[in-house]
């Protein structure tokens, strides 16, 4: 995807921050639109854009409560928020009202880069509905329901599956414990379950399950399937 053609809407209420962004994103390509404030933000999102960079503390509408009038206008749009260092609680609040992806202050660019590619692939990887998922070694055929590490076949139990498959279609992107669980089971089960489950997938199609490269835990808020090549 050529950044040229993507418009990146920021929204944070310290100049420096947007400063920082609007130079970096710039000098990649991307097209930015600023935003001080939520009322500015809802805006802005009139001119159309293509992701967006949410910082939770605004100064006018709580940070949550714009994501979920966002969402409410724009179920696609993919959303990274920002937030403070150790606020786990409100990066799952975030993340289960739609958010994408999530950055802790201090951050760096290039990680900041790597996750909005990311959110833009899964974005296209949800539009296209692609019947077959790679990642390096992994391939999940979504139509024939199989899964290969290089040319192993892997069988899975149907739950283990439906796991797997779950994260296919998000891809990318941060999943939280609860979403997985109402995914799968029911929302009150406990996340052992989820665990279980987790360490039976990757001692299948992990080459090491103790240091995974397909199944990434978030620690404290949930898991991320790798990104498709």
């Amino acid at each position: 995807m050529n950044a040229a053609q993507i418009r990146v809407l920021v929204i944070d209420d310290e100049p420096p921050i947007r400063k920082l962004l609007r130079m970096g994103l710039s000098t990649q390509g991307y097209d930015i639109l600023e935003a001080s404030n939520g009322k500015i933000a809802l805006e802005k999102l009139a001119e159309g854009p293509a992701l967006i960079i949410l910082d939770l503390g605004l100064p006018d509408i709580q940070g949550h409560d714009l994501l979920r009038m966002i969402r409410g206008r724009n179920e696609s749009v993919p959303i990274v928020v920002l937030s403070s260092r150790g606020d786990e609680a409100g990066k799952v609040q975030a993340l289960d009202l739609g958010a994408d992806d999530y950055l802790t202050k201090p951050f760096g660019m290039d990680e900041l880069l790597a996750r909005m590619r990311a959110a833009l692939r899964h974005q296209l990887q949800v539009q296209g509905e692609r019947p077959v998922f790679r990642a390096g070694d992994l391939s999940v055929d979504l139509v024939r329901r199989i899964v290969k590490v290089g040319e192993r076949e892997v069988k899975l139990s149907p739950k283990e599956y439906e796991l797997l498959r779950v994260l296919v279609q998000h891809a990318g992107k941060v999943l939280t414990h609860r979403f997985l669980l109402k995914e799968l089971w029911d929302e009150l089960t406990d996340a052992q379950y989820l665990r279980v489950y987790v360490r039976q997938l990757r001692q299948k199609i992990e080459a090491d399950p103790e240091r995974p490269q397909f199944v990434l835990t978030e620690t404290g808020i949930g898991y991320r399937l790798r990104a498709p090549d």
